[in-house]
């Protein structure tokens, strides 16, 4: 009944492949968060739940993921 509350957008799908190419070529995961491209396309609160996908935490380091989503709830 309300399983449309659980879907992922398509914008979320596309933007965590950015994130896990970005951060394979190199880059910073805060660096990427910070790109106009992500911005642009995620509220705050989607990124939040951006880095709690499975292919995000999988690819991305523990400590830094804690301390990315630590600066999201800063702002």
């Amino acid at each position: 009944m309300f399983s449309f509350l659980f879907q992922r957008s398509s914008a979320e799908e596309h933007v965590a492949r950015y994130v896990i190419r970005e951060h394979d070529g190199g880059r910073s995961l805060d660096e990427i968060l910070k790109d106009k491209y992500v911005q642009n396309r995620l509220t705050p609160e989607q990124q939040r739940r951006l880095l709690d996908r499975p292919e995000i935490i999988e690819g991305i380091s523990g400590d830094m993921l804690e301390a990315t989503k630590a600066s999201i709830a800063a702002s």
